[in-house]
């Protein structure tokens, strides 16, 4: 039997994603109760591609299953097949009106701000588009970029340049700043003000083992200073905005924030000497994946949100 005949008439999609399925979930049964499918009818799916590849796929052991090196070859390689047949009925789809479908996201939570702004701006000129927001750290974003769960991510990037299987477009260049709301009374200095003298100030700040608590920890280790105490740690930006709008704290943010309409009105940095602060923020793809086209419309919009956002960096 020729190779082609014996993968085009005994690797079938649907086996493949059976195998992909039990792969996720760890057992027969489990993926039985997924798919709608009995066990026995699994086994022999995946007994059938054992035998058509000639190498066993899964071990069986007291836990469940685990791929072999082998089986994880091949779901990898299942994974992309299964990504490229979504783009194409999608391209399908969009041949007729590109300006529909699902734009996969991802983002650290410090850039949601900026995220939020591109969507806003898009929507309103194409209403059909619908997103999904994923957010979560850096190395969490390039795992489901490579992954084909996420279209694109948006984050604060450095250093650069990126890993060699992903391409970075950098949007615009970002500062942080110590920010309250715009009655503080630290806001009614003229001097600038240093680090130091704010260690007293009521702090709400992110988690240290956050990207931005991280960033924060490092900028005040620079001015060779400890974290501030801190009353309020999250790593909610929502959260630590509403605290600056109803009580005097203050919070390290990246500048984009004060560009946020929910918040440009009252929000403001204070005169604070933090050196240079700025790092990229970056569009982040899987190389060789093509874009659909709401992907590249996102894209577009990207591009000019950020570029008005080159004023604040």
């Amino acid at each position: 039997m020729q190779w082609h005949d014996r993968i085009g008439r005994r690797l079938r999609l649907k086996d493949l994603h059976t195998l992909q399925t039990v792969a996720e979930v760890g057992s027969m049964a489990k993926a039985s109760r997924r798919l709608g499918l009995s066990q026995p009818a699994i086994s022999k799916a995946i007994t059938d591609m054992e035998h058509a590849v000639g190498a066993a796929l899964l071990d069986r052991t007291s836990r469940g299953v685990e791929l072999t090196e082998c089986g994880r070859l091949l779901v990898d390689r299942t994974r992309v097949v299964f990504d490229e047949i979504k783009l194409g009925v999608t391209d399908i789809v969009q041949r007729s009106d590109p300006a529909q479908g699902l734009v996969a996201i991802g983002t650290t939570e410090p850039v949601t701000a900026i995220v939020t702004e591109i969507i806003g701006h898009l929507v309103r000129r194409y209403p059909g588009i619908r997103y999904h927001i994923t957010i979560g750290d850096r190395d969490a974003l390039e795992h489901a970029l490579r992954q084909r769960m996420l279209d694109l991510a948006i984050t604060r990037w450095a250093p650069l340049p990126v890993a060699d299987d992903l391409s970075a477009e950098v949007l615009f260049r970002s500062s942080l700043a110590v920010m309250a709301e715009r009655r503080h009374p630290l806001l009614r200095s003229r001097k600038k003000l240093k680090l130091s003298e704010l260690m007293q100030e009521q702090w709400t700040l992110s988690p240290p083992d956050s990207f931005l608590g991280r960033t924060g920890a490092e900028l005040f280790r620079r001015h060779n200073l400890p974290l501030p105490p801190t009353t309020v740690t999250t790593i909610s930006i929502y959260m630590r905005l509403n605290l600056l709008a109803s009580s005097r704290f203050i919070t390290l943010l990246p500048m984009q924030i004060l560009r946020m309409r929910s918040s440009s009105a009252w929000l403001r940095a204070l005169n604070v000497d933090l050196g240079d602060t700025s790092a990229p923020i970056a569009s982040i793809t899987l190389k060789g994946r093509q874009a659909g086209g709401a992907v590249k419309l996102f894209q577009e919009a990207s591009r000019e949100v950020c570029k008005a956002l080159v004023g604040v960096n």
